[in-house]
């Protein structure tokens, strides 16, 4: 359970104050006895006895400390689409009960809280039951939880809190400041789209895989018969061609290697409106989503997986395997997000050719509404990289509705994209939409022709 509070060691006289109740009750009792002593009358006296008495019974006992608040969430796994669990917790370390506690909280636009209420009493139900207060009484020794149910809409680190609270005692005579708690970022991980890629790698550059290499080696994929030589496994020997040839020969094969992938994010521009898990996606939400489905398949089939940012922070994560190299890829695409505000920076020098592998399959995520990503692909292409540019702006973006030249400007500006994807692919950089299964089994397969091609020239 995540969990964050505040403690509050303060003395009480600095953390509590006088309620309006207790300032009525004296100035009453106060004028009661001024008025009975001063008109000689009895009857005003025996009348002020009960406020002066209840007063003082209800302040015999005065808290010691402030209210205690903390905010808790399941650390479990959560994404997009799943349902989220949390509570805020008042605590009360006081030996005397709190009558009234008020409690107020916040919570993430993307978390939506669809139930709150306490464990013994009534809950609310709607998707604004945080915009309310809750009231609540704490006995001593004790907490309460106000427990949330909601669902997580959308991929991200989202806070819950701060949250703070209230509390009235000594008959509501006495009420503490407000005790406010630091909030509590839940780890909502991005919903992985389906994606499976049944085409081989252009190249391979490990030893040992899943793919099917060129090279000749220790594989479980016939590549021919030769002639028996030095070294060779006596279980190769093809009987049946050694009897015809009158020679011993092997059957050769080739070896199965693994892959480095990497994934080349585009955080320069952000466009669409995303409307979380069940609504529209935009730039960001489909870019990141996509990470996470081809992260996952590379994965489970052994290759090594490394991340780019191609943005003002240039974040790179290594390349590795394994589910451990999964689960940190879902932790460094929370941090993903676009610097609009941000000045521009040298990514000539920040990113080049010279941090990829020779023989790694670059799939670059890009809604290629910047030049600057036109012309990293063609920087990737020119240095014999193997390029995928996968399109990520929304299929569906809708032209602006402004009156005037919005609509023209919108269709130029269509048509300029238009011409940067057909010089890319003029470049050698075929570009694709995203569009989950088999996004890239169609230009992958082109990928390793191109690859397997004779080159011309030396080249």
């Amino acid at each position: 359970m995540a969990r964050a509070s505040v403690p509050d060691r303060q003395p009480a006289a600095t953390g509590w104050a006088p309620t309006r109740a207790l300032g009525r009750a004296v100035l009453l009792t106060g004028l009661l006895l001024v008025a009975g002593v001063v008109l000689g009358r009895i009857d005003l006296i025996v009348l002020a006895a009960p406020f002066a008495l209840g007063t003082a019974y209800a302040l015999r006992r005065r808290p010691a400390a402030l209210p205690q608040v903390w905010v808790e969430t399941d650390d479990g796994h959560l994404v997009e689409g799943s349902d989220l669990a949390a509570a805020v917790t008042v605590g009360n370390p006081d030996p005397v009960d709190y009558e009234i506690a008020v409690i107020r909280g916040r919570v993430s636009p993307w978390l939506r809280i669809d139930r709150a209420g306490f464990a013994s009493g009534a809950r609310v139900e709607g998707r604004a039951v945080l915009d309310r207060p809750f009231v609540t009484s704490v006995p001593t020794s004790a907490a309460v939880d106000l427990e949330l149910a909601g669902t997580a809409l959308r991929w991200g680190r989202h806070p819950i809190g701060p949250a703070g609270a209230r509390v009235a005692t000594a008959g509501g005579l006495l009420i503490s400041r407000a005790v406010v708690t630091e909030s509590v970022q839940v780890k909502v991980y991005p919903k992985t789209e389906p994606f499976e890629a049944v085409e081989a790698m252009p190249r391979a550059a490990g030893l040992v895989g899943a793919h099917h290499s060129r090279r000749p080696g220790e594989g479980g994929e016939l590549a021919g018969v030769r002639i028996f030589a030095p070294g060779d496994r006596l279980r190769r020997i093809d009987w049946r061609v050694s009897l015809r040839a009158r020679q011993l020969h092997v059957a050769a094969t080739l070896s199965d290697r693994d892959a480095e992938v990497v994934v080349l994010l585009d955080v320069l521009a952000e466009a669409g409106r995303s409307g979380g898990v069940d609504g529209a996606a935009s730039v960001l939400d489909t870019t990141v989503r996509a990470s996470a489905a081809i992260a996952e398949h590379y994965l489970h089939r052994g290759d090594r997986v490394s991340l780019l940012e191609y943005g003002p922070a240039a974040r790179r994560l290594r390349p590795a395997t394994g589910r451990r190299q999964y689960l940190t890829v879902l932790e460094w695409l929370l941090d993903v997000h676009v610097d609009v505000g941000g000045a521009p920076e040298p990514y000539d020098q920040v990113f080049g050719p010279q941090l990829l592998s020779a023989d790694a399959l670059v799939v670059v995520l890009t809604p290629l509404l910047d030049e600057r990503s036109a012309q990293m692909l063609a920087r990737l292409a020119r240095s014999g990289r193997f390029v995928v540019a996968v399109d990520t702006l929304p299929a569906d973006l809708a032209p602006p509705k402004d009156r005037g030249w919005a609509e023209v400007a919108y269709r130029l500006w269509r048509l300029d994209r238009d011409t940067m994807i057909a010089q890319l692919r003029e470049h050698g950089v075929p570009v694709v939409r995203w569009a989950g299964a088999g996004s890239l089994d169609q230009v992958l397969r082109d990928v390793a022709r191109l690859a397997t091609a004779p080159r011309v020239g030396g080249r």
